[in-house]
């Protein structure tokens, strides 16, 4: 267990449209609580099955579970580390968008019809306002990743770019799971129902509400960009190291990841 106290937090609160998350910054580390459910037994579940991909190690960001101690209130929740250079700035695509143009990125890209038309404006903007080379490349990934693990939080304050002392710009590691594996139960998946009546229930927020039709898109324009070689016990070993979640969620998991690795094939090797 750690304890935070209240100097620490981090931005007073994660905003997203799950919820408020507490976050805090200690010890060159990053804490945060879960608000909706189990965030951050997802943070830490997909994390630990992006090291069983073809990413390299620097393209994602790696979440442990930890229990939180925060004035008289205890959390599960997760932690990982600060990963920013020093005088480095991360910096939302909406946050850059709206510096720019003093407009919504979210919104202009609602603005066009079709999937793969969003995909080509977000990637031509980006490229444009950043000089990133292949950021089509980059989205493929992490829409990749999010249609795998079901994120339903992916929106444009959600993906980012880095901008270092100079002002030149990098590409983000993969960050912010917390949404993924059907992790709110205290709204849209109760644990108690079963997964039967849940499974096609999880949106895509990015270039659409269906995962694989965002994927689709990407993939048919920049084409595929990842591979997975986990298995069915992988997961399992990952799940039994964590010591802080119970049971029924971690069977919850195991039981969606199966289901999701089989509709996947595709993408594992």
């Amino acid at each position: 267990m750690v304890t935070l106290f209240e100097q620490e937090v981090g931005g007073q609160r994660r905003q997203s449209s799950k919820g408020n998350q507490l976050k805090w910054y200690s010890g060159k580390k990053w804490y945060k609580a879960d608000y909706t459910g189990y965030e951050g037994l997802s943070e830490y579940v997909v994390s630990r099955l992006l090291s069983f991909s073809s990413l390299d190690q620097d393209m994602f960001i790696v979440y442990d579970t930890v229990r939180i101690q925060y004035g008289e209130n205890c959390f599960l929740g997760c932690q990982s580390d600060h990963f920013l250079p020093a005088h480095w700035q991360l910096i939302t695509l909406e946050r850059l968008f709206w510096q720019y143009y003093g407009e919504s990125l979210y919104q202009s890209v609602f603005h066009i019809r079709e999937p793969e038309s969003r995909a080509v404006f977000l990637t031509e903007q980006i490229e444009q306002m950043t000089g990133l080379k292949e950021f089509g490349k980059y989205l493929s990934i992490i829409l990749t990743i999010d249609a795998l693990f079901l994120n339903e939080d992916r929106h444009t304050h959600n993906i980012a770019v880095l901008r270092d002392e100079i002002g030149r710009y990098h590409y983000c590691p993969a960050f912010d799971h917390g949404a993924s594996l059907m992790a709110d139960t205290g709204m849209d998946y109760p644990i108690y129902v079963p997964l039967d009546s849940l499974y096609e229930k999880p949106k895509a927020k990015t270039l659409c509400r269906d995962f694989d039709e965002q994927l689709d898109a990407v993939e048919k324009r920049y084409g595929q960009h990842m591979k997975f070689n986990f298995t069915n016990a992988d997961v399992e070993r990952i799940l039994e190291e964590d010591v802080e979640y119970p049971a029924e969620v971690k069977r919850r998991v195991k039981e969606l990841l199966r289901r999701q690795r089989r509709k996947y094939q595709y993408l594992f090797s």
